[in-house]
């Protein structure tokens, strides 16, 4: 299959902006919730080792033509969307430390990064010149679009009025993993594989090559990780001011 010129920049550029967004991020909430620099810094260092790493191993896999498939074959791409967002759903519930640090990133910050979303326009781009199949570009193009455009615009009514917005912020989060949910499926239904559902031309095949599996195999991951990590954000915080009222209505 003939990859057009310029979809490896494209790719590529998104990817690292996308990562470049969220280590910057992370380091400035650290420092702005006085977390001590030794402590700040050691943080910042695993987690862009973790990501880069994770990065690394992902282009090196596709390199290797670990997630291609052909029609027959059983897919493998599914093992490197699921393990980890397992990985990172373990760390979000059971880790100390990533608990202290979705704690001092504000939430409208793990919303707003989401903007990297509106990248998905690569789907329609890909499918007007007749490298995907509608049935896949279509819904994964538009509700990323949708999801990425909207990240900012609730990450700030958040940031204006966080009680009011709280609502708006788990529906955001909702659709934005039903999304994903739902290119993912559509993505599988259309892969020249032993469990190819539609008879579409093109397949979704180009998904599973470098550049483009780099978005299910890295950036779909990362995106339903940061959903966790918002949604228990919003859940963790409902419970702290919960308990402060009913703190504040016993001593009243």
């Amino acid at each position: 299959m003939t990859i057009p010129t310029y979809l490896p920049y494209f790719v590529a550029a998104g990817t690292a902006a996308t990562l470049i967004a969220i280590l910057y991020g992370l380091n400035r909430a650290l420092a702005d919730a006085n977390w001590p620099a030794p402590d700040r810094m050691r943080t910042f260092l695993v987690s862009a080792v973790i990501l880069i790493g994770w990065l690394a191993a992902a282009v090196t896999f596709g390199a290797m033509g670990v997630y291609q498939v052909n029609t027959g074959d059983i897919p493998t791409i599914q093992y490197g969307i699921l393990l980890p967002i397992l990985i990172g759903g373990l760390l979000i519930w059971r880790s100390e430390t990533t608990r202290r640090i979705i704690a001092a990133v504000p939430q409208q910050w793990i919303v707003g990064v989401q903007l990297y979303r509106a990248l998905g326009v690569i789907f329609l781009i890909l499918y007007a010149a007749g490298k995907l199949p509608g049935q896949f570009a279509w819904p994964a193009g538009v509700g990323d679009i949708a999801i990425g455009l909207l990240a900012p615009i609730i990450g700030l009514a958040y940031a204006r009025a966080p009680r009011k917005a709280i609502g708006l912020v788990a529906a955001w989060n909702v659709f934005g993993i039903l999304d994903l949910i739902v290119a993912v499926g559509t993505g599988f239904m259309t892969a020249p594989s032993r469990f190819l559902s539609w008879d579409v031309h093109p397949t979704s095949a180009l998904v599973t090559l470098l550049p483009m599996v780099m978005i299910p195999v890295y950036l779909v991951p990362l995106s339903i990780v940061l959903h966790l990590a918002s949604l228990t954000k919003l859940r963790r915080e409902s419970h702290a001011s919960e308990g402060q009222g009913r703190i504040a209505g016993a001593q009243a």
